[in-house]
């Protein structure tokens, strides 16, 4: 019974995380991408900052400065910045491919920088997904404007923000690492907005979706790390793939999008790519776990 909660819960949290994409995109057809992301960032941070009293953990400035924490929060820009463009001119539903091949751009930082062993089955996954987001983005075709670039820049500036988490202290709660890498992005939001030359807009249907989207992310971010807490690892994690599903459809029904052929396609192939990483460095873990219990360790 757990098991199939803590799946209904991943789900939830997969569909919030897709409307906070599809509002964060509705904030930017009224106001200035700059203006949404101060938005987001400072309504994230707040968010953990609330938690993190609920839970009675304290912001030590030691825990704000540490090279590592400070690291994550560069990548929280980077990849914040990318998301943020990348919503603003590109449809949803090539966004949510393109942000699909997250899981596979970490394995492919693990093996690069942090020395874990992939095989080449996995490296053969990687190479499909890759080619998977070549035919979505498709840089030398009449339908690339450019825009798309942000969108991958998003995906590795989040991917090495994961892989930078791994090797943060135990003893630093990841509330707490959110609530400094969501307020990190202010500031660029600033700085963006600023470059723009547009003035802040604070009417209602402006304001309206970037309320919704600080609501729903948080919603969404509190689902997720139940689910994970509830179950296994391998019983939930897959179902993160439903959000390229939840995105993809309100891209056609709120924006009007129609995904091409290659589209489909090439997120077909993110996706299978992505499920057998998955699988694969699973059961490379119980089969460590396994020889560890048979050595008696």
């Amino acid at each position: 019974m757990d098991t199939l909660r803590a799946i209904a819960l991943m789900v939830l949290g997969m569909a919030l995380l897709a409307l906070s994409d599809a509002f964060i995109k509705l904030s930017t057809l009224q106001a200035p991408s700059g203006q949404v992301m101060m938005a987001i960032g400072l309504g994230g941070c707040s968010v953990f900052l609330i938690l993190a009293r609920l839970k009675g953990l304290p912001l030590r400035r030691a825990d704000a400065l540490h090279p590592r924490v400070l690291l994550r929060n560069l990548f929280e820009m980077v990849g914040g910045l990318g998301m943020i463009i990348g919503l603003t001119y590109i449809p949803l539903s090539v966004m949510a491919a393109i942000m699909q091949t997250a899981p596979l751009a970490v394995t492919l930082g693990a093996a690069l920088f942090l020395g874990e062993t992939v095989g080449w089955r996995r490296w053969s996954a990687i190479g499909v997904g890759l080619v998977g987001m070549l035919m979505v983005i498709r840089p030398f075709g009449a339908e690339f404007t450019g825009w798309e670039i942000f969108a991958v820049v998003g995906v590795i500036g989040l991917a090495a923000r994961d892989l930078v988490t791994r090797t943060l202290p135990a003893a630093i709660p990841s509330v707490v690492v959110s609530a400094w890498g969501m307020i990190s992005i202010a500031p660029v939001g600033l700085v963006l907005l600023l470059i723009s030359g547009r003035a802040p807009v604070f009417t209602l249907p402006a304001l309206a979706p970037m309320l919704a989207a600080i609501a729903v992310t948080a919603g969404g971010y509190l689902a997720v790390t139940n689910a994970m807490r509830m179950a296994e690892v391998a019983a939930v994690s897959p179902f993160r793939y439903t959000r390229l599903i939840f995105t993809a459809s309100l891209g056609m029904l709120v924006f009007g999008e129609r995904p091409d052929g290659w589209t489909l396609a090439g997120a077909a192939l993110i996706l299978g790519a992505g499920l057998y990483t998955f699988v694969r460095e699973h059961r490379l873990v119980r089969a460590q776990q396994q020889r560890d219990v048979s050595r008696g360790l």
